[in-house]
């Protein structure tokens, strides 16, 4: 899944690049070329989809070369995860009925590879066999507020595959302090795997006016129609999340829980958590010269001097067109600042 405007990001992610196709970590990789070598490991470069905006598929080729433009399923619109998934659900019917899905964003942060593909494989032995929606769930490693939490049956399993209890969207600190005190909760990484059928199966029952739109073209997946077809129906489709339209209501929801060092590096401030700090807290790009500033988060153009006096826990991200100076703790403004700066300066600097 790689669709999202990645606003969160502004200024360094716009619309025209969001935040999937930019080497934000500074490792030398943009987080979907990161995502498809994760998975390359294990699955043949053939059998990768691509779910994007159609504005996006060029970024797709060029960042994904291994890939064929067939493998690209282009979104003419947004609707969220699930018309994504369906989409790619409904596609594998036509040309691979009997696979097994892994549905992953092209965005997150795995830090130990070989324990992730460890859960994902086993997550893939399980739901091949059974007709079970697995997602993959993360130890929580402290009370964190920004995450969707699911809660497992007692007591785990040996192979760590346990029935889903509940699940609960972004709770507050308290609730979220209690989850970690109880031992029954993990962070929800939205990351699934099921098979093809059994996906479309809890669909039709769930969201059947969704599944009825894609079933509407079904003979047009795989064939030159589809893009015709696909752009008949998507603007007819609700816009609602997976987890919110099945996975809150199946009965067959299984977790596969693991530790493997994962972030979905949602914003800037949970990015400043994973980067490596100097002994104020400061991470920061190279020719940075600080001055009694702690806990800071500073971004710039390579070749670019920065000199920062009497800062205190803020996000300092300079582009070559984009200034932005705002506390941590403030920034859920950023969609402020687009909405603001769009209204007065147009679409120039989004």
């Amino acid at each position: 899944m790689a669709g999202g405007a990645g606003t969160r990001f502004w200024p360094i992610s716009r619309s025209g690049r969001p935040k999937q196709f930019l080497d934000i970590l500074g490792t030398g990789k943009t987080f979907i070329r990161s995502t498809f070598e994760r998975f390359a490991e294990f699955v043949p470069a053939e059998n990768f989809l691509v779910v994007t905006n159609s504005t996006y598929r060029d970024l797709v080729l060029e960042q994904l070369p291994e890939i064929a433009p067939q493998q690209i399923l282009a979104e003419p619109l947004g609707r969220n995860t699930a018309p994504c998934i369906a989409y790619a659900a409904f596609r594998l019917k036509a040309t691979a009925p009997d696979s097994t899905m892994i549905v992953t964003p092209s965005d997150h942060l795995i830090l130990n590879e070989p324990a992730f593909r460890n859960v994902v494989e086993e997550a893939v032995e399980f739901a091949s066999s059974h007709e079970a929606l697995v997602t993959i769930g993360v130890q929580p490693t402290r009370p964190a507020t920004g995450y969707g939490y699911i809660q497992v049956d007692q007591p785990m399993r040996r192979d760590g595959l346990n029935k889903v209890k509940t699940f609960t969207e972004k709770p507050n600190l308290e609730l979220a302090k209690a989850f970690l005190r109880s031992g029954e909760f993990f962070w929800n990484s939205g990351i699934f795997v099921w098979q093809t059928r059994t996906i479309l199966e809890s669909m039709n029952r769930m969201l059947p006016e969704t599944c009825q739109l894609f079933a509407s073209i079904e003979g047009d997946y795989g064939t030159d129609r589809e893009q015709e077809g696909i752009a008949r129906i998507y603007p007819e489709c609700r816009a609602i999340s997976i987890d919110y339209g099945i996975m809150e209501k199946a009965d067959n929801v299984y977790v596969r829980c693991g530790d493997f060092g994962w972030s979905d590096i949602g914003t800037w401030g949970s990015l400043y958590e994973y980067l490596p700090k100097d002994a104020d807290g400061n991470t920061e790009s190279p020719d940075c010269i600080l001055f009694d500033t702690h806990g800071c988060l500073i971004k710039k153009p390579e070749g670019k001097l920065a000199v920062v006096e009497g800062l205190d826990e803020f996000i300092v991200i300079d582009t070559e067109d984009v200034l932005m100076i705002c506390p941590k703790e403030n920034e859920q403004n950023i969609k402020k600042f687009i909405d603001t700066a769009r209204f007065t300066k147009g679409d120039r600097f989004i």
